[in-house]
């Protein structure tokens, strides 16, 4: 997504809430778990995020997954709401995720929002977020 007017937002996210609820379970596969989560955004993105994931955990503790989060706060000092629609991967307890914004979803100042990103975590530990961004 390179454009002109495109500016990166950085950060740091921490979860606060987390609820696993494991919805089918194989005697051999992965485990198909639903997470909510609610988040706090700190640095260039200041909010609070409310998702669910669903999650495609193996033995090993290895796990691929894919959600949506709705983010409420600011954003380049413009304030209002976005979803992000996200898909990643939990290895070794390290997690590697990309999002972007779902198209019309921006909200309040944030109408218009369009973006590309993601968020690296050690399990446990606060998030690097990033978001390549523009707001038409």
């Amino acid at each position: 997504m390179a454009e002109k007017h495109q500016q990166r937002a950085t950060g740091k996210t921490h979860v606060t809430r987390y609820f696993p609820a494991t919805f089918d379970q194989p005697g051999d596969g992965p485990t198909l778990v639903e997470v909510q989560l609610t988040e706090t955004f700190t640095g260039d993105i200041k909010g609070e995020g409310t998702g669910r994931v669903i999650q495609a955990a193996r033995k090993d503790g290895s796990a691929t997954f894919a959600g949506i989060e709705r983010v409420r706060g600011s954003m380049a000092g413009r304030h209002g709401t976005f979803l992000l629609q996200v898909h990643g991967a939990v290895v070794r307890k390290e997690m590697h995720a990309e999002w972007s914004v779902v198209p019309g979803s921006g909200t309040g100042e944030l109408t218009g929002l369009r973006g590309d990103g993601g968020f690296t975590a050690q399990l446990g530990q606060h998030g690097s977020i990033w978001l390549d961004y523009v707001i038409d």
